[in-house]
Parts: C-alpha cells; structure tokens; sequence
C-alpha cells in the first residue's frame, strides 16, 4: 500500500515563503489585481492574495481539496509546478521554491 505523507511544517513554511516571494516578484513586473470595483486601480500582490487567488484554485482544481493543512508533500510539488509553469509561460515569472534556508530565515523574522 503506497501511503502519501502529509505535507511536513517545513514544507509549510516553504509554502509561504513561496506566497510572499511571489507576490513580489508579480508586483516587481507590474502584473497588479485590477480591483473590479475601482476599474484602472492598481492593487499590489500580497503573500494572502497569492495563496487565495493563485495557488488554492490549482490545487481545488487539481485535488478538490480546499485547505493547504489536507495536501501531502507530492501535492504540494505539484501544485506549484502548475502554477508555476503557467506564470512562466505567460508572464516569465519563474519564482523558485524556498529552500530550507529560505524558511529558517523568515521564522528568524
């Protein structure tokens, strides 16, 4: 029986990291959420409008799972290469994953 292993706090933490790198490197190349309300309004990515608008969508649509807490470690990956993929065809945004270096230094934050 091959058992997936849930997605470790690590793992988790690599995941916002990735969310708030992101949403930079969007924000640096001028791809702004255009608010429907204000139409022209420029609104900055931030690491919650990353995970929310870019990153739960794919992983709904991939593994009809809401939550990031339900993902195992394979999803993760997958999900982000997804995404990220799609960003850099389109956009040629090809933000990497955090390494585990990456994550120490945010928690020291």
């Amino acid at each position: 029986m091959n058992e997936e292993k849930q997605r470790t706090l690590n793992q988790n933490r690599a995941m916002h990291k990735f969310f708030e790198m992101l949403a930079k490197d969007l924000s640096d190349a001028g791809l702004d959420m255009k608010k429907t309300l204000k139409p022209g309004a420029d609104i900055p990515w931030t690491p919650e409008m990353v995970k929310l608008m870019l990153w739960k969508p794919i992983q709904d649509a991939m593994f009809n799972k809401e939550s990031t807490t339900e993902l195992t470690t394979a999803e993760v990956n997958s999900v982000y290469e997804t995404l990220i993929r799609h960003l850099g065809e389109k956009f040629g945004i090809t933000t990497g994953f955090p390494n585990i270096e990456d994550v120490i230094q945010r928690s020291k934050k």
